[in-house]
């Protein structure tokens, strides 16, 4: 069987939450629940790693503004670990060239984190922090629960993660008002910051 819808689900997931991904990969292979996931997934140092991190990421993607930090640090790390993945998976079925698998997951990947990132920076521009709690768990249990359904049922699964990332890019368009207000509620902030950290005036 094609290797190919696991790879674009993963591939979109990984733009969402890359650690999450190589964790239930990872122990979906490493308990015998899929015989899908490449060795390398498997490894206790992988499992370790990943698992840190994603608690990691679990904690800063609930706090306005630490989120949308942590989005522009991953923005080459996301990418990379959806193609990374992608082409583990090729390489364990060999039915999918590896260099073809990674392009798949790293693309998918960077746009469905530019849809998080983006998404991010507009919940960003409400003063209340309940709508990031709330997006992230959202996310959280969307990533576990199509990487679940993929293991299962990986043609389906690609089929809601296709749907997923078409909604949220057309999503992303309306919310493009809201991201520019916060890019420059963050610009003035700098600015201010810059102003009273800058050289006090001598007393007269």
């Amino acid at each position: 069987m094609s290797v190919l819808p696991l790879v674009f689900t993963s591939g979109w997931a990984s733009g969402v939450n890359a650690y999450a991904v190589v964790l239930l990969l990872g122990l979906f292979g490493a308990t015998g629940i899929s015989d899908e996931v490449p060795g390398t997934l498997q490894r206790p140092e992988v499992l370790v790693t990943a698992g840190v991190l994603f608690l990691c990421e679990a904690v800063a993607d609930k706090i306005p503004y630490v989120d949308s930090l942590w989005d522009t640090a991953h923005t080459v790390i996301r990418p990379a670990a959806g193609a990374w993945v992608g082409a583990l998976l090729a390489g364990q079925s060999a039915s999918l060239s590896d260099f073809a698998a990674g392009a798949i997951g790293g693309t998918t990947a960077l746009a469905s984190h530019a849809v998080k990132a983006g998404t991010r920076m507009a919940v960003n521009s409400s003063p209340e922090p309940f709508s990031n709690i709330a997006l992230s768990v959202a996310e959280d249990l969307g990533v576990a629960g199509v990487i679940t359904f993929a293991i299962f049922h990986p043609v389906a699964a690609a089929v809601v993660a296709g749907a997923l990332l078409l909604g949220g890019l057309v999503t992303l368009v309306f919310l493009i008002s809201r991201i520019r207000r916060f890019l420059r509620r963050r610009a003035e902030r700098r600015a201010a910051r810059r102003l009273t950290s800058g050289p006090q005036a001598p007393p007269g």
